[in-house]
């Protein structure tokens, strides 16, 4: 499901499911979950860089699993308590797996083809963002009812502005490389089949710096843990009201509507 591995200070964990696009299923989504956490209290590593097999980030949660009955009961067992606070010292599983953590080190996200759906959310939990040329960002869910529902509402806003955001969620549209560098949603642009490797720069030369002083700048830079906590349990809730929509829109993609990111229904 996942591949780790360790060059020098920089962990390299990769999503394994090429078949599938590298769409997260549970046991994927669980996986991630306890690799990055191992990441962060492994005192041997200071950068993660996250990838995925097979020419593509993440094409987001499986659809095909959120359609069954046993996809659509695994997510509604995620709810989050109306008191939960804490993503740092409470950590709680996403859907996608590590979208509900704020880890203590940076993240830096190697996306080649799609991130889109949950795969974006993934993309924009990491921290930096490395982008092939020939790569693409969309809320592809869009299409299906499927609401976001792993901090891409909290998120997204964040780093492009709201009405950039707006434009993203409301229409689903493809997002090319150029366009996302442009905006701020990807950070560094990288050749085709290029991204790990650029990535792989990006976090060596952040291990070059004395690690204390910058976990505590990248700690105080973003929102406020509770903040946080407070707006990813509001779009929990949000998404709530229209799952039933969105297992039946699931159940249309499984049954082959939409493929490579139709919008026409077919």
């Amino acid at each position: 499901m996942i591949g780790i591995e360790t060059r020098g200070r920089v962990r390299v964990i990769r999503l394994q499911r090429a078949e599938a696009r590298n769409a997260v299923s549970p046991d994927l989504a669980e996986a991630l979950y306890t690799a990055m956490l191992v990441f962060d209290a492994d005192h041997a590593v200071d950068v993660a860089v996250l990838t995925g097999d097979g020419g593509t980030f993440c094409a987001g949660f499986d659809l095909k699993l959120a359609a069954s009955g046993s996809g659509a009961d695994w997510i509604k067992r995620l709810a989050l308590d109306a008191d939960w606070c804490d993503p740092v010292g409470d950590p709680r599983l996403g859907p996608m797996g590590p979208s509900r953590l704020m880890l203590s080190k940076p993240v830096i996200a190697a996306i080649e083809g799609y991130a889109v759906a949950g795969g974006m959310e993934l993309a924009l939990w990491a921290d930096l963002r490395v982008m092939a040329e020939d790569a693409q960002f969309g809320v592809f869910c869009r299409r299906w009812g499927v609401p976001l529902i792993d901090g891409g509402t909290v998120r997204l806003p964040r780093l492009v502005g709201q009405g950039r955001a707006n434009d993203l969620i409301l229409t689903g549209r493809s997002v090319q490389s150029h366009e996302a560098r442009l905006i701020g949603l990807a950070d560094r642009l990288a050749p085709p089949g290029g991204a790990l490797d650029a990535a792989l720069d990006l976090a060596d030369s952040l291990t070059g710096f004395p690690q204390g002083c910058l976990r505590a700048d990248f700690l105080s830079a973003r929102m406020p843990p509770r903040d946080l906590a407070a707006a990813l349990r509001r779009e929990w809730v949000s998404a709530g009201m229209v799952l039933t929509e969105g297992i039946e829109g699931a159940a249309r993609f499984a049954a082959g509507k939409g493929r490579g990111g139709r919008f026409d229904g077919n």
